[in-house]
């Protein structure tokens, strides 16, 4: 199957990104540090887009450069699109063919800025018309939802953050990240049996926070796109205003919990969910406590940084994802009513 087979590329994606591109990244992030950039402004949908939420807190934490989220209908439909002096327009897409994502860069090109597309397809529409191409080197990708593109575009991101700082230190820490993803892989078989537990399940929230809230919007679309689970995403801030009303007795909560700065918070929030509301936690974590919650824990690599985590939180969640589609008896390659290239206006 296609989908098991991408989810398995994963390391290898990872590590042929990095030989292949960092050197390009670096001379890109050169001829940007010359430019005079205030805010990195975004197009992407669907899985891009959630890795343009990673970007968000990445270019923000980082690189101290803030990050705003086009709204590509105010440029296509209504034809009325924002001014962008002092931005470096970025266009995020697998397959590089959307035009609404491609009428954001060329607008940003007509008002004179400079564009970046990060794509599978350097010879794409998306690409033709940038001025930098970040190649995510993910190979031909068959399966209908989005793995090994997906954290080969959370790659292109940091590989751009680390190029943009110069910082040796989160070079080599990069470099580290396929084979963490490698020992997620490896212990793929036990989640197979934890996922048929959830064969029924038919909604569920999934949490997040900091960078990690792209974790939990990626998981929730691939819970929605393979196994038609209402699954909404939510910052665990959020999520106590208002949403937290929902969770009763057994109401699967999917939580993406790593060590860093955050954690606290989540932990805080787990706790209450499980001793005063009774929930079902299926916890992502590198932390004992987090996993002890959890009637299903996830483990990932202990030994991470927080900023590094969403290449390797997410790989959990695919998994599950894919055992639990075949637990309830649906076709992992044809999700009803998706193709692999969807083209918006």
């Amino acid at each position: 199957m296609a989908l098991v087979d991408e989810i398995f590329e994963q390391p290898e994606v990872l590590r042929r990104e990095l030989e292949l591109e960092f050197g390009q990244v670096q001379r890109i992030a050169r001829e940007i540090r010359k430019r005079d950039i205030k805010f990195v402004f975004l197009a992407a949908r669907g899985t891009s887009d959630n890795a343009g939420l990673y970007a968000k807190y990445l270019f923000g934490a980082h690189n101290r450069i803030p990050m705003a989220l086009a709204a590509p209908s105010l440029f296509t439909i209504y034809g009325e699109p924002p001014k962008l002096d002092g931005a470096l327009v970025m266009g995020i897409s697998q397959s590089g063919q959307s035009p609404d994502i491609v009428d954001v860069l060329e607008e940003g090109k007509r008002q004179g800025g400079p564009t970046l597309a990060i794509t599978n397809d350097p010879k794409s529409p998306l690409a033709q018309v940038a001025d930098y191409v970040i190649d995510i080197h993910a190979g031909p990708e068959k399966a209908v939802a989005a793995t090994k593109t997906y954290t080969a575009q959370l790659m292109a991101v940091a590989m751009l953050s680390v190029a943009l700082d110069g910082d040796s230190g989160r070079i080599e820490a990069l470099k580290r990240v396929p084979e963490m993803v490698e020992r997620v892989l490896d212990a793929a078989s036990e989640i197979e049996e934890m996922a048929q537990r959830y064969r029924y399940m038919e909604q569920c929230v999934v949490l997040g926070r900091g960078y990690n809230y792209a974790t939990a919007f990626e998981w929730a679309l691939k819970l929605k796109e393979l196994t038609y689970v209402v699954a909404q995403p939510y910052s665990s801030a959020d999520f106590r205003h208002g949403p937290i009303a929902i969770v009763e007795r057994g109401f699967p909560v999917m939580v993406v919990a790593p060590r860093g700065r955050v954690f606290d918070d989540m932990m805080r929030l787990m706790r209450g969910l499980v001793d005063d509301r009774r929930a079902e936690l299926v916890a992502v974590s590198n932390d004992d406590d987090a996993l002890a919650l959890a009637k299903t824990p996830l483990p990932i690599p202990e030994a991470m940084e927080e900023w590094l985590s969403p290449m390797v939180a997410i790989v959990p969640g695919q998994v599950f994802t894919m055992h639990l589609t075949v637990a309830r008896g649906l076709d992992t390659e044809r999700p009803r009513g998706l193709h692999k290239v969807t083209k918006t206006k």
